[in-house]
């Protein structure tokens, strides 16, 4: 008896997460695996078209841009990133005063709402008042306004500030596996004679292996999804510069005041969250494949 009470109160503690999973995230994927072989815009009887979305999204240049912004997008912002969240957590893992609230400073970007924090930047980049072209000008290194939101520097400002929203996170996380490293392999190093380069290559970089690996993995799946900081800064333009897949599926269903289709395509854009979820899930498998070797390697 007691045994049948402890299961009926594990599964009151379980049930509402278990019910809004399946209403908000399982539903959501068999309705959208449906919708994605009908012609349907949210009203009206759905119209089977079989292929049709997917022929059509083959031949849609629009998303297939949207692709290649998406991984400029990842890839700049993982080049810099990872690097500069790895030095801020060498730095701040010392003994500096103040280093507490360096941290604090640094991880506050990541709980700010991306909305937010793109107005903010909106403001910042802003062409003819902005604070940065002001600062520029003022010191002399340009002598006129940089378009930053113009077609030329539109995704370079983005990945801008996608850096400076991700950094402190993955900085906490470096911090977490440096503190696990014991001291006395630092202090073994030192006898034998190794310097600050030397220990960081043959005892920091190796024993952070599993740490890195999972904020790599982090760092790919949420740049390949990023897209809210983008649609409030440019809505993906200008002329779908900055157009990333997951923008660009979103306003398939919830079409925006500027740029795509004003009709919403349910069944056009299950298709295409269905194609996007497998480039993110084939990138997410070779990139597991390719971490799985290194560490048959090392």
């Amino acid at each position: 008896m007691n045994g049948t009470k402890r299961q009926i109160n594990a599964w009151t503690f379980v049930a509402p997460s278990l019910i809004l999973t399946l209403i908000f995230g399982v539903y959501p994927v068999f309705w959208a695996l449906k919708y994605m072989f009908y012609d349907y815009q949210g009203f009206g009887t759905p119209l089977f078209v079989g292929l049709d979305n997917f022929e059509r999204l083959l031949r849609d240049k629009d998303f297939w841009k949207s692709v290649v912004n998406t991984f400029i997008y990842a890839g700049g912002k993982l080049v810099i990133t990872i690097p500069l969240s790895f030095v801020l957590a060498v730095v701040l893992n010392r003994a500096l005063k103040g280093r507490q609230l360096l941290r604090a400073i640094y991880f506050m970007p990541t709980v700010i709402s991306a909305s937010v924090m793109a107005i903010v930047f909106y403001v910042i980049f802003n062409s003819y008042n902005g604070m940065v072209n002001q600062l520029l000008m003022g010191a002399g290194i340009v002598s006129a306004p940089i378009d930053w939101l113009g077609a030329k520097h539109a995704l370079v400002t983005a990945i801008i500030i996608a850096i400076w929203g991700a950094v402190g996170n993955y900085m906490l996380l470096f911090i977490a596996g440096l503190q696990n490293i014991p001291e006395d392999l630092y202090e073994a190093a030192s006898l034998d004679g190794a310097g600050p380069l030397r220990k960081m290559w043959s005892i920091t970089v190796p024993m952070l292996g599993p740490v890195l690996q999972m904020i790599i993995m982090l760092a790919i799946t949420v740049s390949l999804k990023g897209y809210e900081s983008i649609m409030v800064l440019t809505e993906g333009g200008p002329y779908g510069k900055t157009e990333v897949m997951y923008l660009y599926l979103y306003k398939l269903f919830f079409p925006v005041s500027s740029g795509g289709s004003s009709i919403q395509q349910f069944g056009y854009g299950s298709a295409v969250g269905f194609t996007t979820a497998v480039i993110v899930g084939l990138i997410t498998l070779i990139y597991f494949y390719v971490s799985k070797k290194l560490n048959d390697i090392y």
